[in-house]
C-alpha cells in the first residue's frame, strides 16, 4: 500500500529495486488490495515485478477484493462492498492482469459485508481454485463470528487483522483462539502499532521500556515489537508496510530473537497502562 500513490509513489524503478532488497532480506512475500493507490498500486508493482525478471515461483503474491472505493478509477457514489460471485472473479482476474501473473498466492476477501452470502462467495472460491488462478483463501479484518459464516462453505486458511503491542484485542477477544482451533493463520496489518507514529501515555510508557529492552537485548525497538507478536501462539505474520531500507532489513532479525517471558509481559503491561488481568 504505501509502495504506490497513496504513499511514497516509487517509481517502476524503484519498486524493482524495493523488491530485490525484500529478496536478499529474505523477504518474499507482497501484500496487495485492488483499491490500493486508488486502483492503480497493483499495475505499479506489475510493471516493475515484470522488469525485475525475479521468477514468479519465488515471491507470494497476496491480494484482496471487495471494497468499491470511491474512486476516479471507478464509477462508485458511495464506498460499499460487492461479494457478489460474479464481483469476485472479475476482481481476481482484474488482480492478476495487473499484477502480470496468472495466480495469486493467497486471494483475501478486505472486509466484512452484511450483504454477504456465504454460498457465493464459496462457489467463487472453488472456481478460482479450479482454474488456478488462486492458491489459498482467507478473510481481512473478519470478527470470528463473521468467518465462521464463511467457514461453513469453504476452507479459510488466514484472516489478517489489526495486531501490535498497541492494538492487542485479538489476543484477548477470543479472535486468535478462534484461529487455532480452525487451523486459520493470522495475519497481522499495522505490526509496530501507535509506537512510532503517536505521542500519547501509552505510547510515552512503551518507549520508555523499549529503550531498557534495547539496550538488554541489543535491538531495535522495531524488531522488539515484531518479536513481541511473533512469540503469540497463533504464529502471527506480520505485514509490515515500510519502504525504509534499514527497517526493511532489520525486519528478519525479529525471528532470531526470544523475549524472556516477564519482558513479554511488561510490553503488554505498558500498553494497557495496568497490570495484566
Amino acid at each position: 500500500m504505501n509502495w504506490g500513490v497513496w504513499d511514497k509513489n516509487l517509481s517502476t524503478s524503484e519498486m524493482d529495486s524495493m523488491i530485490h532488497i525484500c529478496l536478499e532480506n529474505k523477504i518474499t512475500t507482497f501484500d496487495h488490495a485492488d483499491i490500493y493507490g486508488s486502483y492503480t498500486t497493483e499495475a505499479a508493482f506489475g510493471k516493475a515485478f515484470a522488469s525485475s525478471k525475479i521468477k514468479r515461483e519465488v515471491l507470494q503474491f497476496v491480494s484482496k477484493c471487495g471494497i468499491q472505493h470511491i474512486s476516479e478509477n471507478r464509477p462508485n457514489k458511495v464506498k460499499y462492498y460487492d461479494y457478489s460471485k460474479e464481483y469476485i472473479i472479475w476482481s481476481v482476474e482484474n488482480s492478476l492482469k495487473n499484477l502480470q501473473t496468472d495466480y495469486l498466492d493467497v486471494l483475501l476477501l478486505h472486509r466484512p459485508s452484511p450483504l454477504m452470502q456465504a454460498d457465493e462467495i464459496a462457489e467463487a472460491v472453488t472456481k478460482l481454485k479450479t482454474e488456478g488462478k488462486i492458491l489459498d483463501f482467507g478473510l481481512s479484518n473478519f470478527t470470528a463470528s463473521q468467518t465462521e459464516l464463511i467457514r461453513q462453505k469453504t476452507v479459510i486458511s488466514y484472516n489478517q487483522v489489526q495486531f501490535s503491542a498497541t492494538n492487542y484485542e485479538p489476543m484477548v477477544d477470543g479472535s486468535f483462539n478462534y484461529m487455532q482451533i480452525h487451523n486459520i493463520q493470522p495475519m497481522s496489518w499495522n505490526p509496530l502499532g501507535t509506537v512510532f507514529r503517536e505521542d500519547n501515555e501509552q505510547t510515552r510508557r512503551m518507549k520508555k521500556l523499549l529503550a531498557t529492552l534495547v539496550s538488554k537485548y541489543h535491538f531495535g525497538s522495531d524488531t522488539i515489537l515484531l518479536s513481541w507478536i511473533l512469540q503469540h501462539p497463533a504464529l502471527v505474520i506480520p505485514i509490515a508496510g515500510t519502504v525504509n531500507i534499514s527497517r526493511i532489513q532489520s525486519l528478519m532479525k525479529a525471528t532470531e530473537l526470544q523475549l524472556e517471558k516477564e519482558d513479554w509481559f511488561a510490553i503488554w503491561t505498558e500498553s494497557m497502562g495496568q497490570k495484566v488481568p
